[in-house]
């Protein structure tokens, strides 16, 4: 069994402002260093308290990933087991990160797919996929446009069209009306 000696340094001051944002890389350190204690021949296996700091960890960073970025989240490495260092590493990881990073990205992966599947030997698969290629806002084949005709007017434009519809209306008033069941027999 290889013995490994620690000396830690505690006379590094830690920053004062809330600024601080090494949580990631201290994580990083610290489950470097556990990896290398586990290497060493140290055993441990992950706790429930371990998986709750993950879970919280993980949690935190989808809700406000800014609280992780102050000094108390830093300093609260140091107070976990290299499981839990570990394993919250493990998760931010893999899910910490941003899949695309940029929607234009994401266009870009679809349009190719859709490209792809036009070539199917299924023909239903190829209209559709050439339907949704049309449908892609720089194609716009198949977008339905709506033309809005806003005409300004004065309001003495608007007096005048209202006394020419009234005009109307009191050339109608000396016709005679005639009702239902009035009528020529």
């Amino acid at each position: 069994m290889t013995t490994i000696c620690l000396t830690p340094e505690v006379d590094i001051p830690m920053p004062d402002n809330d600024e601080f944002d090494r949580f990631v890389p201290t994580l990083k350190a610290a489950a470097a260093t556990a990896r290398l204690l586990a290497e060493a021949g140290l055993t441990f296996a992950p706790t429930d308290a371990d998986l709750d700091y993950a879970a919280g960890v993980t949690r935190q960073a989808a809700r406000d990933p800014g609280e992780l970025m102050t000094k108390a989240a830093a300093l609260g490495l140091l107070k976990q087991t290299p499981a839990s260092l570990l394993l919250t590493e493990q998760i931010l990881q893999d899910f910490g990160h941003k899949v695309v990073q940029e929607a234009e990205q994401v266009r870009f992966l679809v349009t190719n797919k859709l490209v792809q599947l036009t070539e199917s030997p299924d023909p239903r698969v190829q209209l559709r996929a050439l339907e949704m290629l049309g449908k892609i806002g720089d194609v716009g084949l198949f977008n339905e446009r709506r033309e809005v005709t806003i005409t300004h007017q004065t309001t003495d434009d608007v007096k005048e069209r209202l006394r020419a519809k009234l005009q109307q209306l009191l050339l109608v008033e000396d016709a005679e009306i005639i009702e239902e069941g009035d009528e020529d027999e």
